[in-house]
């Protein structure tokens, strides 16, 4: 990101400062009886959320979790998604066709591409600072030096004084001490198909590795309904589950899949 590109994401921001008023509340619901219930009614707005994917291949995971998240926050208002460019090359780009399968219409989305971690710090703090915005997504890529204690709470600073929650995709990165209120780890579940064989609604395995109000280590599996903008529980399996051969019948494939 160069000092012209920061320098327009200010522009749009005092826009965005000077066209609409920010929603100021607590917490906001994930949909989830049990996650909710654990979070003490959902997860804070003002506040510095860390999603880490479980492995590389897990970082479209992570990103859908913290786009759904982001859908539940942001109440129609605009997001911003500062993304390293290197993620892109890892992970691919953001396609605005899977924006909308979420729920989240890609014109709301004001997306900013960062050369390094440091440019990424830079511009999600700014954007961090600006009441209108529904939610922030940053994401930089690995563990940059520059993402240290100090620059994790300035992160958590712009987010509470603003009431604008900041979600954080780590990916090609491994947990350190930070100002983060909850800490995540994501990876795909397995979906069960719907009606006529069609494709299931994404699922997360979602751990929750730290919350400051005391709650961590637990695992849900959860599904996103992006019609309702709400996660659903997944009910744990009952009984055994049989091997099935790669490449199996019609019927093994079929029962793969729907578990």
């Amino acid at each position: 990101m160069t000092k012209a590109d920061l320098e327009a994401l200010r522009r749009e921001v005092s826009r965005l400062e000077r066209g609409s008023s920010p929603v100021v509340s607590g917490r906001f619901s994930t949909g989830s009886a049990s996650l909710d219930g654990v979070l003490q009614g959902g997860l804070m707005r003002g506040a510095l959320h860390e999603i880490f994917a479980a492995g590389t291949a897990a970082e479209p995971s992570a990103s859908g979790f913290a786009v759904a998240l982001a859908v539940r926050a942001s109440e129609a208002r605009p997001l911003v998604w500062v993304r390293q460019d290197f993620a892109g090359i890892e992970a691919g780009e953001i396609y605005a066709p899977g924006l909308a399968e979420l729920g989240l219409s890609p014109d709301r989305v004001i997306l900013v591409r960062a050369r390094d971690g440091p440019a990424v710090l830079r511009a999600g703090e700014e954007a961090a600072r600006c009441p209108p915005l529904g939610a922030v997504i940053i994401e930089p890529w690995g563990a940059p030096k520059a993402l240290d204690l100090v620059a994790s709470r300035r992160l958590a600073l712009a987010a509470a004084r603003s009431n604008v929650p900041l979600f954080m995709v780590r990916a090609g990165a491994e947990p350190e001490p930070s100002a983060a209120l909850t800490r995540w780890r994501v990876r795909a579940a397995l979906s069960a198909a719907m009606e006529a064989d069609a494709p299931g609604r994404p699922a997360f395995d979602v751990e929750l590795l730290r919350d400051r109000a005391g709650a961590g280590g637990r695992n849900w599996i959860v599904e996103w309904d992006r019609d309702q903008h709400i996660f659903k529980d997944i009910p744990a399996l009952s009984g055994g589950m049989v091997s099935l051969p790669a490449g199996g019948s019609h019927h093994a494939r079929h029962a793969r899949r729907a578990v």
